[in-house]
């Protein structure tokens, strides 16, 4: 189920999004300024974001600003009373993908929802973002905080499979069967290497770390959940 930020201070607007929305089958997370929405991005996984503009604290525009300035590329969908082209200017200019002026038709605003998720879909299927670490498997090369690094290709296989289920513990012959193949007779000895690598090469990452489970195997945490 995808997962909807709603950010919108005028309440019975906010929870009238998010009535409609969950009808439509999102999840959606109510938010009433961009602080508020700021809290709700650093725990939960988004897939999109609605958000008005005239907010009390950090306008519409400066919160996109921020979320693009972070690398955070999530699709961004402004439902606003402000109508003239210079604000839609502005807004587009600050980052957002579609923009809508109240009053508006909810139906529409679930066809665009779905539209925008389409479109992120089709170009994202090959890729993958954690916080500020962005892995592309067409070319085998993760942008983090340090820089761009090209891996091998077993090693870039083995952080995108932990990457794609955050905090899911993986076995060790899981690994192996999923990255080296069922019918390959690698020992754990090869994961174990793999694994040393990759955090030689992510040790100064501020989104993650690759935690040992004693008796298991190996999952990824966020860097603010490693005990």
């Amino acid at each position: 189920m995808f997962k909807i930020l709603v950010v919108e201070d005028d309440n019975s607007l906010k929870r009238l999004f998010c009535k409609t929305l969950e009808k439509n089958n999102f999840h959606t997370f109510p938010a009433g300024n961009a602080s508020e929405a700021l809290n709700i991005l650093d725990n939960e996984t988004i897939d999109l974001i609605i958000t008005d503009i005239m907010m009390p604290g950090m306008d519409g525009f400066s919160f996109i600003r921020q979320l693009r300035d972070a690398n955070i590329d999530l699709p961004v969908l402004i439902i606003t009373a402000k109508s003239d082209i210079l604000d839609k200017q502005v807004g587009f200019q600050s980052g957002a993908d579609d923009y809508m002026v109240k009053p508006i038709d909810i139906h529409e605003m679930v066809l665009r929802v779905n539209a925008l998720l389409r479109r992120v879909k089709s170009v994202s299927e090959r890729r993958l973002t954690f916080g500020g670490t962005c892995m592309e498997y067409d070319t085998w090369t993760v942008t983090d905080n340090t820089g761009t690094k090209m891996l091998p290709q077993k090693e870039f296989q083995l952080l995108y499979k932990m990457l794609s289920y955050p905090g899911q513990i993986f076995t060790r012959q899981q690994l192996l069967d999923d990255i080296w193949g069922m019918n390959n007779y690698e020992d754990s000895h090869t994961l174990d290497v793999h694994i040393s690598r990759l955090r030689e090469r992510f040790k100064d990452n501020v989104d993650f770390k690759i935690v040992t489970i004693r008796g298991l195997g190996y999952r990824v945490v966020k860097n603010d959940e490693v005990e």
